[in-house]
């Protein structure tokens, strides 16, 4: 029964995720399109903070490049 409950819950929680989802786009589409050019040069210092995080460890591969020797 839990595991049930807990589908129909997902279930339902997605159905009305959705619903809101069609309404805000619906009486928001101007604001939400007028933002996006904003939103996509938000996203490129997040890229680089987020997807360059291992930069140090170029140190390593260089300190194993020179044992090679």
């Amino acid at each position: 029964m839990g595991m049930e409950f807990n589908r129909r819950y997902w279930i339902t929680l997605s159905v009305f995720g959705v619903i809101a989802l069609v309404l805000l786009w619906g009486e928001h589409k101007v604001h939400i399109l007028g933002a996006l050019p904003w939103l996509i040069l938000l996203i490129c210092p997040l890229m680089h903070i987020f997807m360059h995080g291992g930069h140090g460890t170029h140190q390593h591969a260089q300190q194993k490049d020179d044992d090679r020797e």
